[in-house]
């Protein structure tokens, strides 16, 4: 008489058992029985996910110029309007061969259109360049003038809504131009560009941006002769920018130097050569240079003529030099086309899209790098254009949106524009060491409450386990017995609502 037996073995202990220590909530804890971490302020927060894991993808491809002669395109993120600006050349626009811009707006994993707005009546010799002036909220496109004898000139442009309207045209070289780019950053804009006039000599000038004109510094020349498709970024960290070229006078061989701004005067430090071998592949755009600031190193995507391949390196620049380390491949079909790259500041990611011509339509590809040290390395690769090839390839990242925007112009003419969103983990509070137990109640932002910690039983809020499995805090605040990394194992179920917490140094 007056023996209790016990019908399961939680009976053993009371709700809570064993190892309870108070610890001050940071954010709420919203019930008994959940997963919670330490935090570098020696709190309690419940595991939370704040952002979901992304798949690297492309959207489908939106046509933002119908004419079959669109050329030269190249865009920018306007990030104070939230749109991108697309710059290109169409035979089929009012005079024949003018040059527009047309403004795009990024909605999930598409885009649409506003109305193209011409800024040359003349021929630009199938090219532009554009870039977003952040520091007055423009956009800046260069490009060569036709009607004008082939002249060097940049415009102004300022987007209202889906339009966009310009100033006056700025002459920036009087000779005949050609492969222009140009970069900005700390407040001025870098036009590198070839001066057919002086044997195609590589050059550079400072723009600054004032209101809706654009007023240049000192031409400075590089001294290289037949120097071809100047390519840059701005390494904010050294405060300089990095260019790569095809150095065509010495066999087409990739070619690197970094430019360094005093006022409005650029200078060229040192050629460094980053291929013995040619990286030319068409006139199409031959390289991708984009800087990665959280590694502080710059990234060139190249094609190697004597190997047929695409290939990735990393420069790091010292003073006025830049150094390299091993060549990293990243498409080993054989002829790679129209290359560029961007940087994706959430994902920490380089992407690089390209032509792959050894594929049935040449597809539009495109590819994730994470840099490491003085190497990148890559992961798969996806199709953002799997018909009518693209040429003429440009890059932009949406801040706001968190994605990519391909514009590129097909072999049929036709202008497109394909949304690439790039990979990224889950976000989470959750990592291999900080998990601290599970909790015993609910607890207020910044009150007290208790947590069962490791070495201890929790048997409080927890239902529905299987007696002998091990179970795992999820990185969205869950409880299972899924393993995949970068769950965190938290013991044992003793019972259907409970678990050995197991202790784990």
């Amino acid at each position: 008489q007056g023996l209790y037996r016990m019908t399961n073995l939680s009976d053993l202990f009371p709700a809570g058992a064993g190892k309870q220590v108070s610890f001050v909530a940071d954010g709420a804890i919203s019930a008994a029985g959940k997963p919670v971490v330490l935090t570098a302020a020696g709190k309690a927060a419940e595991v939370v996910q704040t952002s979901p894991e992304v798949v690297f993808a492309a959207g489908t491809p939106v046509e933002f110029n119908a004419d079959a002669s669109t050329e030269g395109t190249a865009i920018a993120y306007d990030s104070s309007n939230e749109k991108v600006v697309v710059s290109y050349a169409n035979y089929y626009l009012t005079p024949t061969w003018a040059a527009a811009c047309i403004v795009g707006t990024v909605s999930g994993t598409s885009t649409s259109w506003g109305t193209p707005v011409v800024f040359s009546s003349g021929e630009v010799g199938h090219q532009t360049s554009i870039v977003f002036d952040s520091t007055n909220n423009k956009v800046v496109i260069a490009y060569r003038d036709e009607a004008d004898s082939n002249k060097g000139k940049a415009i102004v442009g300022t987007v209202s809504g889906t339009s966009i309207s310009y100033g006056t045209a700025v002459e920036f070289e009087s000779g005949a131009t050609s492969q222009i780019n140009c970069t900005f950053g700390n407040g001025e804009v870098l036009i590198c560009y070839c001066d057919i006039g002086d044997t195609n000599t590589m050059k550079a000038i400072v723009g600054t941006v004032s209101g809706t004109s654009i007023s240049f510094g000192t031409q400075v020349s590089s001294g290289w002769t037949w120097s071809e498709n100047p390519t840059a970024c701005y390494d904010s960290t050294a405060d300089k920018f990095f260019v790569g070229w095809r150095d065509n006078l010495n066999s087409n061989y990739g070619s690197s130097v970094v430019i360094t701004v005093t006022g409005t005067t650029p200078a060229f430090g040192s050629a460094v050569t980053f291929l013995s071998a040619s990286i030319y592949n068409g006139p199409e755009p031959v390289l991708g240079v984009t800087y990665d600031p959280v590694a502080d190193k710059s990234v060139i995507a190249y094609y190697n003529h004597a190997l047929t391949k695409g290939y990735a390196i990393v420069a790091t620049i010292t003073g006025t030099t830049p150094s390299y380390g091993t060549a990293v491949l990243f498409n080993d079909n054989g002829d790679t086309e129209s290359i560029t790259s961007g940087y994706d500041p959430d994902g920490e990611k380089h992407l690089i899209i390209y032509k792959d011509q050894d594929v049935t339509n040449d597809p539009g590809t495109a590819i994730e790098g994470t840099v490491s040290g003085t190497s990148i390395s890559f992961g798969t690769t996806i199709i953002y254009q799997s018909t009518a090839a693209p040429v003429y390839n440009g890059l932009a990242y949406d801040t706001t949106n968190n994605k990519f925007v391909a514009a590129y112009s097909l072999n049929s003419g036709k202008g497109n524009a394909a949304v690439i969103t790039t990979g990224r983990d889950e976000v989470t509070n959750l990592t291999s060491t900080n998990l601290l137990g599970i909790s015993d109640a609910a607890i207020s932002d910044t009150a007290s409450g208790n947590i069962t910690v490791k070495g201890g039983i929790a048997a409080t809020g927890l239902t529905s386990l299987t007696p002998a499995s091990d179970y795992y805090a999820q990185t969205d605040g869950t409880i299972s017995t899924v393993t995949t990394s970068p769950a965190v194992k938290l013991g044992r179920a003793l019972s259907a609502t409970s678990i050995d917490l197991e202790y784990q140094s």
